[in-house]
């Protein structure tokens, strides 16, 4: 039985000041799986995500979410119908701790104040890490903490269908791959959908159902994971 699509982008194009860094951009990500998105930098494939969370408009095209048009939407209406984003970059506050950068999360979000600790709990349940750090400003952490942070502001919403945009910047491949696992549990216990976007192909891949290559502003290959496992067919792609 095929799965229902939960997010799509159909003929999307965007950029900056008048400069397109993505052309007539069509992918679906559906229920239930973990869509690659790989390419070399500048393919736009920071800039498909931002569009999707409502971070930057469009030119053209359409951008769905359950079927319906999302297009001009705010990131916050778009996180209130169930989708978060992981940034590139982090983004977290160097000067806040933990558990204050949590808080305002959970205030940015609308989460009640009477849910506010089970969501923390929960959260702690998945990256359980984080337990160490809780009271630490996010400045004094290493990358991989910051990286475990920043996953876990964006699940503190319950999230149904999760962006996450290069989270293995930064990071030992052995980070990466603990940082991963977790992720890809929880994606699978709680049949999220995650539309991960990632420089670090191998370990991307290991986690992924569908990949997507973009090139150049435009997608150029959408398969399975397996096929990409030939190294002579990536480097054709790249």
């Amino acid at each position: 039985m095929s799965k229902s699509v939960v997010l799509a982008t159909q003929n999307i194009t965007a950029g900056y000041g008048g400069h397109p860094a993505i052309n007539d951009i069509t992918v679906e990500l559906r229920e239930d799986e973990v869509l690659c998105l790989i390419g070399h930098n500048g393919a736009g494939k920071s800039t498909l995500l931002k569009c999707m969370f409502g971070l930057l408009g469009s030119e053209s095209g359409v951008i769905t979410i359950d079927g319906q048009v999302t297009t001009k939407e705010t990131a916050r209406e778009i996180a209130d119908r169930g989708v978060a984003m992981v940034p590139e970059g982090r983004g977290v506050f160097p000067s806040l701790t933990v558990r204050d950068i949590f808080s305002l999360g959970m205030h940015a979000a609308g989460v009640p104040k009477k849910e506010q600790s089970d969501r923390v709990e929960w959260v702690l349940e998945i990256l359980p890490a984080i337990k160490e750090f809780m009271n630490r400003p996010a400045g004094t952490l290493s990358g991989g903490q910051q990286q475990m942070v920043s996953i876990g502001r964006a699940l503190l919403n319950r999230p149904r269908i999760l962006l996450m945009d290069e989270p293995s910047i930064g990071l030992a491949p052995k980070l990466f791959q603990d940082l991963l696992a977790p992720i890809r549990a929880l994606q699978q216990r709680e049949k999220l959908s995650i539309l991960l976007v990632e420089q670090n192909v191998r370990e991307a891949l290991k986690i992924s159902d569908r990949a997507v290559v973009m090139k150049s502003g435009a997608m150029i290959w959408e398969g399975l994971p397996d096929e990409l496992q030939d190294n002579e067919r990536l480097m054709e792609l790249y």
